[in-house]
Parts: C-alpha cells; structure tokens; sequence
C-alpha cells in the first residue's frame, strides 16, 4: 500500500472517472452530428417528459434540478416546438409540460442514436459483458 490513505499505488481510475469517459463518448457522438443546436441536458429533459406531463416541479425533482433551471430549459424548448406548458387544471398555479410531435420525433431519434452507441459498445466487449453491465447500471441507478 504505497498510495494515499490506504489507496493502492496502483488503482485504476474510480468509477466517476470511468463514466464520465463513457458519457464523453456519447456527448462527442451527438456533437459531431446535426441535433438543431440541441444538447445532452436538451435530450436529458425531453426524454423525462412522460406521454402524459408532468409538472415543472416534479420534473425538476426527477431531474436533481432546480425549478428556475428546469423552468429555463422548458422555456427554452417550448419557444423552439419540443414542448409545450400548460395551466394545470386542476391547479392553476402548476403547469404540465408535454412533448410536442416534434419532441416525440426527437426523442424517438434520440433513443435510436443512444441504441446504436450502445449496440457498438455491446461489439466491443461482448453482448454477455454489456448486458452485465446494464443490468448492474440499473441496480446502481436504483431502476
């Protein structure tokens, strides 16, 4: 045990670092191709939105984030056609955001991409290794 506070001298990097390598992959592929000026946090939200709504504030909850950020990005996706916000009906103050058919389209567009990135990774390592591994991502991820 050469290394700091009982870490071993040669540890690989951690997880955190391993995923974000991962995520890099993903966030280059979508960088390098034509998404209309959309980014990984744009895809992050409209793939949140269920086919029936949801409130800004529980989708803020489900996204870890803040109802001013989250209330940012539906604005932003709503002036551009993704999404629209509308008055709850049953709560006038609350509005239910819901994905438009352009939404729709971008999402299912989005999950197509994100299979075929995964099918390459299945390719590299083996379908038995990949399907491992998601099964232990959706244990981690409490899914």
């Amino acid at each position: 045990m050469d290394g700091v506070k009982g870490i071993p001298a040669n540890f690989s990097p951690h997880a955190a670092v391993l995923m974000g390598s991962a995520m890099e992959q993903i966030r280059a592929t979508f960088a390098a191709e034509d998404w209309n000026g959309l980014r990984q946090s744009h895809f992050r939200l409209l793939t949140s939105v269920p086919a029936q709504g949801i409130s800004i504030t529980d989708l803020a909850e489900l996204l870890r984030m803040t109802k001013q950020g989250c209330g940012q990005f539906v604005a932003s996706l709503s002036y551009f056609g993704y999404l629209t916000a509308t008055e709850n009906p049953t709560d006038r103050r609350a509005r239910i955001v819901r994905r438009t058919a352009l939404g729709d389209r971008t999402v299912l567009a989005v999950n197509e991409r994100i299979f075929r990135i995964e099918q390459n990774w299945a390719q590299l390592v083996g379908q038995r290794r990949y399907a491992t591994f998601r099964r232990v991502l959706l244990e981690l991820s409490d899914g």
